[in-house]
């Protein structure tokens, strides 16, 4: 169980992240179309999971914006933004925003996400939401960098995540 906080307030998450040189625990989520996305869609790229509370958050909304930017300028890598949202709101937001270099995916439908990554926050009023992580995930499916950001409201470390691609 990790320890994080929100606005200073201790809250805890289901485990801890996924240890690197492991490989990636498989996934199945939600896309903004309501299609299934397997994490083996995606093997054979570099992979950042960009892992977020909501999208109705200005800091989950600048990581997305900041990913988005940075993709583009790492070939052969996707950026997978995961939140619990509906598939709706994810969409609405990358309308809104004209962001196509990432993949939002919900974690509604499979709520195992949250605990196989050890992102699933058990107490506090984001009960049930996932916190604000990145893991990297290298070609092969094996991960390269983890960051379990420890305070919900500050962003994550973009440079030490994007040093792994």
């Amino acid at each position: 169980m990790a320890e994080i906080t929100l606005a200073g307030n201790k809250i805890h998450t289901f485990g801890e992240l996924p240890s690197i040189g492991h490989t990636a625990p498989a996934f199945t989520l939600i896309d903004k179309g309501l299609s299934e996305r397997s994490l083996e869609s995606f093997i054979g790229n570099k992979l950042v999971l960009n892992i977020f509370p909501s999208i109705d958050t200005d800091i989950c909304a600048m990581s997305v914006r900041r990913f988005n930017t940075e993709a583009s300028n790492h070939p052969g890598t996707i950026v997978l933004c995961i939140s619990a949202d509906l598939p709706f709101a994810l969409s609405r937001f990358c309308g809104a925003e004209e962001l196509e270099n990432v993949v939002v995916l919900s974690s509604f439908r499979n709520k195992a996400f949250g605990d196989d990554y050890g992102v699933a926050i058990m107490d506090g009023p984001l009960k049930g939401l996932l916190s604000r992580a990145v893991i990297i995930i290298d070609k092969k499916g094996k991960i390269v960098y983890t960051q379990q950001v420890p305070e919900i409201g500050d962003e994550p470390d973009y440079d030490a995540a994007l040093a792994h691609l």
